[in-house]
């Protein structure tokens, strides 16, 4: 299945630069390692069973590994309770305040820094207003889970 440069969110995020993110070993395959490291090296914890259960359940052809168009399906799929925990932990990181519920122009800066992508605090908030539904300058987890799923 082939997937192009319309697969991007608002803010110009490509699903390919976010699969990239998590595939270290650029084999054009993540496994359920590398969803763990990943997590791991901006200092969550995700459960590695919980990561194979996901990537399991998104692998079409039983490799074990989720392909660019698996990891698609997954971006996409919105009731699927393992994939809310992994939001909700990948959320939890662009948080300044653990447990405050939202997304700040700072927070996603400090994220972004962290995985090498320099913006400025403007071009930050630009971002979170894109997809701040409710105009209240942040982003909360419903905002989160909603700009995760978009493919424009």
């Amino acid at each position: 299945m082939a997937y192009n440069n319309n697969n991007m969110y608002n803010n110009g995020v490509k699903f390919k630069d976010v699969f990239e993110h998590f595939d270290v070993d650029k084999d054009g395959k993540i496994s359920s390692k590398e969803l763990v490291d990943y997590f791991a090296s901006v200092g969550e914890s995700v459960n590695h069973k919980v990561a194979k259960i996901v990537v399991n359940e998104f692998d079409s052809d039983g490799d074990e590994f989720l392909d660019f168009g698996d990891f698609v399906k997954l971006m996409k799929e919105e009731n699927n309770e393992e994939l809310k925990n992994i939001l909700r932990s990948a959320f939890e990181m662009f948080e300044v305040e653990k447990g405050s519920g939202c997304i700040t122009p700072k927070g996603l800066q400090q994220m972004l820094k962290r995985l090498g992508d320099v913006k400025s605090h403007d071009e930050c908030a630009n971002m979170i207003r894109a997809f701040d539904l409710d105009g209240n300058g942040f982003i909360d987890f419903h905002e989160f889970q909603h700009m995760m799923s978009l493919a424009t």
